[in-house]
């Protein structure tokens, strides 16, 4: 499924765009990192869900087909491994995330959402780090379809956070009240996953309780 030729003009970068951030060195090409084994598509079966505290508690899930309809537009940014390495100038093709929350807004008081995956895999981020301009939900790079390994069929890019905070395979979105740890966040990735503060692991974090309420 190629880019379509009238798709909209690209959003400009977040500042810093080109530069590395603290304790980050380039690598050549786009390496494959993830946990777990490569899911099998089938688009029979796919469906993308938004749950949680919505406003009025409305669910919703889109098809593939549904998905690839919703606007989309394209960002060009880099992707930050928390193992120290970025790959530079990616042109990240897909549904902007506050497109998501326009169709399904969340509830007030929303401050987090957990961005799921296949076989159970997690993200959190706050909500106005899904709601950046630069997130995607990526149907595409670089003018073509992710690859499998890349996360096809859709891959949630948050391109100022490391890349353990845009998980591939992308299978919904939870919106929160509370923080609460994903999958890394868990074992010892820090809760924001910053890339401009360096700060990768929870205890580089100042709070000695990283998941307690925001009051």
């Amino acid at each position: 499924m190629p880019v379509p030729e009238d798709h909209p003009p690209v959003l400009p970068p977040r500042p810093g765009h080109g530069v590395l951030p603290p304790g980050q060195r380039p690598v050549a090409g786009w390496p494959v990192s993830h946990y777990g084994p490569v899911p099998r598509f089938r688009p029979e079966r796919w469906d993308l869900k938004v749950f949680g505290a919505t406003r009025g508690t409305a669910t919703r899930s889109w098809s593939w087909d549904e998905v690839t309809a919703l606007p989309r537009s394209t960002v060009v940014a880099d992707l930050h491994c928390a193992q120290g390495t970025t790959s530079l100038n990616h042109e990240w093709f897909g549904v902007p995330a506050a497109t998501i929350l326009d169709l399904v807004p969340p509830a007030e008081g929303v401050t987090h959402v957990m961005a799921w995956a296949e076989y159970g895999y997690s993200a959190n981020l706050r909500l106005s780090d899904f709601t950046a301009p630069t997130t995607l939900l990526a149907t595409h790079r670089g003018g073509e379809p992710l690859t499998v390994e890349h996360g096809f069929p859709l891959r949630l890019v948050v391109p100022h956070l490391y890349g353990y905070k845009s998980p591939k395979w992308l299978r919904g979105i939870e919106y929160l009240t509370l923080d609460r740890p994903g999958f890394w966040e868990e074992r010892g990735y820090h809760r924001i996953g910053d890339v401009w503060t360096g700060r990768r692991y929870a205890y580089q974090d100042d709070s000695a309780d990283l998941f307690r309420p925001q009051l």
